[in-house]
């Protein structure tokens, strides 16, 4: 699907047109429950901007929280680690923008740490995805 108004490098990432992409996908595929897609500005290969949108037919549009200047370790990942967050909080009854919140401090860890798996308990998660730092508690 297209994304409209999206420059072909990529270096910024306009919401809306994520927004009328979402919207179109649901309009062409009904039996869709949740569509999520992030969104990442590399603003150099250790520096990422992150967020992440997901949409329901009951609770609608939500936009995660942005992670600017995110320090890369290892982006592999990433996504997959938004997707089994976003997943969790979904099998858990939790609100879209709950989950979109795990998915996006799940992939925050992952791609701050080597390697392409997340190695993050699930508080560590939850208090990323609560506003909370990054920071080990030992």
């Amino acid at each position: 699907l297209e994304i409209p108004g999206i420059e072909a490098g990529f270096r910024t990432l306009e919401v809306e047109g994520y927004s009328r992409m979402i919207e179109e996908a649901a309009r062409q595929f009904p039996r869709l429950k949740v569509i999520a897609v992030t969104l990442r500005t590399v603003n150099s290969a250790s520096n990422n901007d992150w967020t992440a949108m997901a949409w329901s037919r009951e609770e609608g549009l939500v936009l995660g929280r942005n992670y600017r200047n995110l320090e890369i370790w290892d982006r592999v990942g990433g996504g997959d680690s938004f997707a089994s967050g976003l997943i969790f909080g979904l099998l858990n009854g939790k609100k879209l923008a709950e989950c979109v919140e795990l998915g996006l401090a799940h992939g925050a860890l992952a791609m701050t740490t080597p390697g392409d798996t997340s190695m993050a308990t699930q508080s560590e998660v939850e208090k990323l995805a609560n506003g909370g730092s990054a920071r080990v508690i030992r």
